[in-house]
């Protein structure tokens, strides 16, 4: 029999229900990437993440946010498990077409801080992209401690995306270019002033 403190933890007296308890099937045409996800999957990691989704199914479910204005679930967290169902065939036929996800209901700000957490212990960050979340969360309000906590960030990683970001904007929308090397200037043998300037150098 267990310990009434032990069924306090497992059933909390506000009843919150993670969103996993509720996964629906959700037509893929329905579901469209967000466009702020900094993960980058590669190739091969790609195409062992089809292997396994074939062999043994889809065993975790998209996070998505419902957008009930265009009635589209707008990717938080696995995109490239939605990668692979719309990519992948035989999966797509298998699945008829069907992509397991859970709902959350929260703001941009918050569901861009939902899909750094899901993706920091997975995959590579593009560093522009992370860059752009910084600054779009910056310009949205939020405080760097919001944005350190949130996103699970040091100060120290934060300032750098942040000079990252400003570089950015700062040659935003400007056309620039490398200057070419300046010519290099031959010392003429017949002009006594100038050979003697070179010898006064040499002998410094």
């Amino acid at each position: 029999m267990k310990k009434k403190e032990e069924t306090l933890e497992l059933f909390p007296e506000n009843n919150y229900k993670s969103p996993v308890y509720n996964v629906i099937a959700v037509p893929i045409e329905k579901v469209c990437a967000n466009d702020y996800n900094p993960n980058v999957v590669a190739p091969p990691e790609m195409k062992l993440l089809e292997l396994s989704i074939w062999e043994d199914g889809f065993t975790m479910p998209c996070v998505c946010y419902y957008d009930h204005e265009n009635d589209k679930y707008i990717i938080v967290d696995g995109f490239h498990r939605y990668t692979v169902l719309k990519r992948s065939k035989r999966i797509y036929e298998r699945e008829k077409g069907l992509l397991p996800v859970v709902v959350i209901d929260k703001d941009l700000s918050n569901r861009m801080g939902s899909t750094i957490r899901h993706n920091r212990a997975r995959g590579t960050h593009n560093v522009d992209l992370m860059s752009h979340i910084v600054s779009e969360l910056d310009k949205a309000g939020m405080s760097d401690q919001w944005i350190m906590k949130n996103i699970g960030m040091d100060r120290d990683e934060l300032l750098r995306l942040k000079q990252i970001s400003g570089l950015a904007e700062l040659f935003a929308d400007k056309d620039f270019t490398i200057p070419q090397s300046r010519p290099v200037y031959n010392i003429d043998p017949d002009n006594a002033e100038e050979a003697q300037v070179k010898t006064e150098k040499n002998e410094e």
